[in-house]
């Protein structure tokens, strides 16, 4: 009876938690378009062979289950980063060079959600913002909603919705449609996570993630932290969570991956941002 007892405490469904592994990682134009070209802007080069090398190698080192990227120009190059055998990929159908997806664990299985598209306000206008990509993961029965945004650059601490500040007036023209998505995720009791270059510090008292979590509460992985990628910083890269991801994320096991390659040079040759991961223990 003991050994009877023993044996279904092993196999209760407390014992079968796992961990999921989630990163962010902002891969800074990674396209293979050539440089000059009317969609890159003056200066910037595309990467050479042996530097998408190395982000793979990265890549396969920061093992993730899922990695929400941005700055990557179409499934066939982010396929050179995420190895199809590992990962499947999921990209917005943005028409941009700078676009926003998942790599996913093959292992993993998910669906597809629309593109949140009312992120580009510039949608009529001969350059856009980036939409952000939207997916559910089926982990055994286990739903979570991951959302991968790249937001307005240019506001990192500013004052938002400021028309003399043209990249903090679009940021804070974002902001409502971001909390139009966490307020529709928390009026169906989902588990939600989002992930990716939000562009703002976000420090304690920020406008932006407080008024983010007006309709629910939110946890972000990165709160009260400074980020120790390129001679350290604020995070712009962040997981925030909602419902009851917010229990599952394992803050404490936040990790910055550092390149081992620290002359400036390497920072516009991979990127200028690090991948960011954090652990889900999941019921």
């Amino acid at each position: 009876m003991r050994m009877l007892l023993l044996i279904l405490l092993l196999i209760s469904p407390a014992a079968q938690a796992s961990d999921l592994k989630l990163a962010a990682w902002n891969l800074s134009w990674l396209t293979l378009r050539p440089a000059g070209g009317a969609d890159l802007p003056e200066g910037v080069r595309p990467k050479r062979p042996e530097d998408i090398a190395i982000l793979r190698g990265y890549a396969l080192a920061l093992d993730a289950d899922v990695v929400a990227f941005s700055e990557v120009d179409g499934p066939e190059i982010a396929a050179q980063v995420f190895p199809p055998e590992r990962y499947r990929i999921h990209i917005t159908n943005d028409q941009v060079v700078q676009r926003a997806g998942f790599a996913v664990r093959r292992t993993i299985a998910f669906t597809a959600n629309p593109d949140l598209l009312g992120l580009d306000l510039y949608a009529h206008a001969r350059y856009h913002l980036r939409s952000a990509a939207d997916i559910t993961l089926d982990l055994s029965g286990v739903k979570l909603r991951l959302l991968a945004v790249h937001l307005k650059s240019g506001c990192r601490d500013g004052t938002l919705g400021d028309t003399r500040d043209a990249a903090c007036h679009t940021l804070g023209g974002q902001l409502p449609i971001l909390q139009d998505w966490v307020t529709k995720r928390a009026a169906e009791g989902a588990a939600f996570i989002m992930m990716g270059d939000f562009n703002r510090w976000m420090q304690p008292g920020d406008p932006f993630f407080t008024r983010l979590s007006t309709a629910t509460s939110l946890t972000r992985a990165t709160e009260g932290l400074h980020s120790p990628c390129w001679g350290g910083g604020g995070f712009l890269d962040h997981l925030v969570a909602g419902g009851a991801a917010r229990e599952w994320m394992q803050v404490q096991t936040l990790r910055v991956m550092l390149y081992r390659e620290t002359a400036m040079a390497w920072k516009e040759r991979l990127s200028d941002h690090c991948p960011v991961s954090v652990k889900l223990h999941l019921p």
